[in-house]
């Protein structure tokens, strides 16, 4: 396990899982959100984007986190292993909800773009990240899914699905 990708539906614990591996593993971590979103939530342009994490996967180990359909032809391909949080949607709401709420009263900068989560951005717009999770979590999933299956011969594809799991996984790296 020298290249892998944590994937999953926003708010399912991605970054967290990234961060633990990494302490276990030494492998580097690369979020993409950072390397797609630029200042005021303005993505960046795609060959930008795409050029950003060619750069990061070049060379050596790394743990990628994160779904962006843009580069994961990149990320997938050079992976040796996919990590797969297919967590219960209730529990991925409620992780979710949490983290922004804190986002929002902390008004952490995300990604040192200067990015923050608001009130209204978060509760009251069609950019909700609540809204987008509820509205892709099951469609992800049946998407995964049919990815995954196609690639197993090729990768080694770790599903998890429930917080228990994680926990074994991490125990057992």
């Amino acid at each position: 396990m020298q290249r892998v990708v944590v994937f999953g539906t926003t708010g399912s614990g991605k970054s967290r899982l990234a961060e633990r591996l990494a302490a276990r593993t030494g492998l580097r971590v690369v979020e993409l959100d950072a390397l797609f979103w630029g200042p005021e939530w303005q993505p960046a342009p795609l060959e930008l984007f795409r050029h950003r994490v060619e750069r990061e996967i070049k060379d050596g180990g790394w743990i990628v986190v994160g779904i962006y359909g843009q580069v994961r032809d990149l990320t997938w391909k050079a992976a040796d292993t996919l990590i797969w949080l297919d967590l219960p949607f209730p529990l991925v709401m409620w992780r979710l909800l949490r983290r922004t709420i804190r986002r929002t009263l902390t008004k952490e900068d995300l990604w040192g773009t200067g990015n923050r989560e608001s009130w209204v951005r978060s509760f009251f717009s069609r950019q909700s990240i609540l809204l987008y999770a509820f509205k892709t979590h099951r469609r992800n999933r049946e998407r995964f899914a049919i990815e995954c299956a196609f690639l197993a011969k090729d990768k080694t594809i770790v599903r998890l699905k429930s917080a228990r799991e994680v926990e074994r996984f991490i125990r057992g790296t």
